[in-house]
């Protein structure tokens, strides 16, 4: 008996032994390496939003801001000054088109001579950004977005009959433009975006009182080592409120009747004005 026991001792402890080599030499599962290896870092996104998202114009309007702020997702803690975060923020208005015309002295006066009809010219637009443009991407990356004076998508529907070279077309792009930033209605801030801690940004984008209606698009990129990473965009509504805006749509609805009625005012105020004045006379 005791013989018996010492043989079941002796092969529970053979078998033991041979179960742990088979676990120790079976090759891990993948299931099990997927787990235990280190997860991939997420890749980095932007969310942002606007201060308001419609603005109302009134005849007091005189111009407002807009702020724009954010923060950056999954966001790494980079040690080189030269890979950090860039932000840049575009607000865009409604594409319209516009006639740039150029004058020229004939016979001492000075009369039109030449003229490009554009399309899709931008009624509006302000780039506001962390540094200089050329600073954060190459000009191949930002023509593909459209960022920037130089990239507006300005393209001619009459003009090329007139004989107009490739360096006349971009006299008259360069005048547009120059004629817009005169008139505060294409705006640049190179250093616009001001980062709030490592993640959290903001900016704060002017509209002027001559602002044309209508929506504006906000548009944030953010880039990284001279690569875009994530975009977001987001719509701001302009829109007369009050009695300019029924005269606005009566005017456009029904212009004939408009006509007649401004014309019936007009000669109404004047015979008003008459009548005071004969009054004082007396």
């Amino acid at each position: 008996m005791a013989h018996l026991l010492a043989a079941l001792i002796v092969t529970a402890a053979v078998i033991g032994q041979v179960s742990l080599a088979r676990a120790q030499t079976q090759p891990t599962s993948p299931a099990t390496a997927t787990a235990t290896a280190p997860a991939e870092p997420r890749p980095e996104n932007v969310e942002a939003d606007v201060s308001t998202r419609s603005v109302a114009v009134t005849s007091s309007f005189t111009g407002t801001e807009i702020v724009v702020f954010g923060a950056i997702d999954n966001a790494r803690h980079l040690e080189s000054n030269e890979e950090q975060y860039e932000i840049v923020i575009t607000l865009e208005g409604a594409r319209q088109r516009l006639v740039a015309r150029r004058k020229s002295n004939v016979t001492g006066i000075w009369v039109n001579t030449e003229s490009v009809t554009f399309a899709d010219v931008p009624s509006y637009y302000a780039i506001a950004s962390t540094r200089p443009l050329d600073e954060i991407a190459d000009p191949i990356v930002l023509r593909q977005r459209d960022i920037g004076f130089e990239q507006i998508p300005m393209q001619p529907e009459r003009g090329w009959a007139t004989g107009l070279s490739t360096s006349d077309l971009r006299k008259f792009k360069s005048a547009v433009i120059r004629l817009k930033r005169k008139e505060r209605l294409y705006v640049e801030s190179e250093f616009g975006v001001r980062f709030v801690g490592r993640n959290l940004f903001r900016a704060t984008i002017d509209l002027p009182a001559n602002v044309p209606v209508g929506p504006l698009a906000t548009r944030v990129y953010l880039f990284r080592n001279g690569q875009l990473i994530d975009t977001f965009e987001s719509r701001v509504q302009l829109a007369r409120e009050g009695i300019e805006r029924y005269l606005y749509d009566f005017a456009f609805s029904y212009p004939m009747l408009y006509g007649i009625a401004a014309v019936i005012v007009a000669i109404g105020a004047g015979l008003a004005a008459s009548s005071i004045f004969q009054r004082h006379r007396r």
